[in-house]
């Protein structure tokens, strides 16, 4: 796949069915967000408010962490995310026992949060899955397409199943009958899918190879949401599974503003750290254009008329937090 985006009339002439899957790939009209000023830019946060406790009164704390947050056709936003009981003080959660997806809703990003019953259970009959993490939402055509990382399988299936569960009213979610959308050996998880001109994208984190291989943000393309293509590589960080165990490259999400898309990963710089990069090119980031850094975990970016807004979760904190997200514009030079 191209990883520069490559002119128009170029591409035309060569007359390939490969240049027009590049056009469509990379089209400037092509819109996951508002479109912004041509030139580029760094994003930061304003201050960082909590806004959603997920605990019930008089229970044991819970967190979120890795969230979608989505406008329905009811004129609401909706929260959906992993949700967990807190460990104590010093210690980690068991992220085994993540197998429910937290339902909320509110009037506008900044809240009140009206909690609801989970949206999901974790369900072993369905093709082994072993647990619920990283839900991702996207609207088609009046049906909500919610994107999860399952785990599990049948004897001899490898655990990083992708998973599709639809619906119509937000509330009743129902697994696809085909079953897992694809398996990856390289720890597929943390799904997020975009619309590319007339392509569908999903971003996952993964690894390069089983062994020592670089921690990458990979991605697989359709034309239905259901049925998806190759794994490729969207970014490619220094950093191995040997000399860093842990990943930096969880919880990708790609906007785009203007000509350019800008890719937000974590954890950098500590648990509550989100590094964003920039490009021209939707399929290609490199760590050389870093495009700024956010005080929070797991971000989403979530677009609310004029004003977009940046959000956060993760294990160590009381559920949903949010930030402005503010763009300073640079030179195009």
């Amino acid at each position: 796949m191209a990883r520069s985006v490559v002119p128009t009339a170029r591409l035309l002439a060569l007359g390939s069915l490969l240049a027009l899957s590049t056009i469509a790939l990379t089209a400037p009209e092509a819109s996951a967000g508002p479109p912004g000023p041509d030139g580029p830019a760094r994003a930061e946060a304003g201050p960082v408010r909590h806004v959603y406790d997920p605990t019930p009164p008089g229970e044991p704390a819970r967190y979120l962490n890795d969230h979608s947050v989505v406008l329905g056709s009811d004129g609401r936003w909706h929260l959906y995310s992993i949700v967990g009981d807190k460990a104590p003080p010093g210690e980690w959660p068991d992220y085994t026992k993540e197998v429910h997806f937290a339902h909320a809703s509110a009037p506008g990003p900044e809240g009140p949060w009206t909690t609801h019953p989970y949206a999901m259970t974790v369900d072993p009959g369905y093709f082994g899955e072993e647990h619920l993490w990283a839900p991702h939402v996207v609207e088609h055509e009046g049906v909500y397409h919610m994107f999860y990382a399952a785990g599990g399988g049948p004897p001899g299936a490898t655990a990083t199943a992708i998973n599709l569960a639809t619906s119509t009213d937000m509330f009743t979610w129902t697994r696809i009958p085909s079953g897992p959308l694809f398996r990856d050996h390289l720890s597929a998880r943390d799904p997020q899918v975009v619309r590319v001109g007339r392509t569908w994208v999903m971003y996952y984190t993964a690894t390069e190879t089983v062994h020592g291989g670089r921690h990458i943000v990979a991605y697989r393309t359709s034309q239905d949401l259901v049925h998806w293509g190759e794994r490729r590589i969207a970014y490619a960080d220094t950093e191995t599974v040997q000399s860093h165990p842990d990943s930096n490259t969880e919880s990708p999400f790609v906007v785009r503003r203007g000509e350019w898309w800008y890719l937000f990963i974590g954890p950098r710089g500590g648990y509550l750290g989100t590094d964003v990069y920039r490009s021209r090119n939707p399929l290609h980031f490199d760590e050389s254009d870093a495009a700024g850094h956010l005080p929070v975990h797991a971000a989403e970016v979530v677009t609310d008329g004029d004003l977009q807004w940046v959000t956060g979760a993760g294990w160590t904190e009381d559920g949903l937090y949010l930030a402005e997200l503010r763009w300073q514009d640079e030179p195009s030079g």
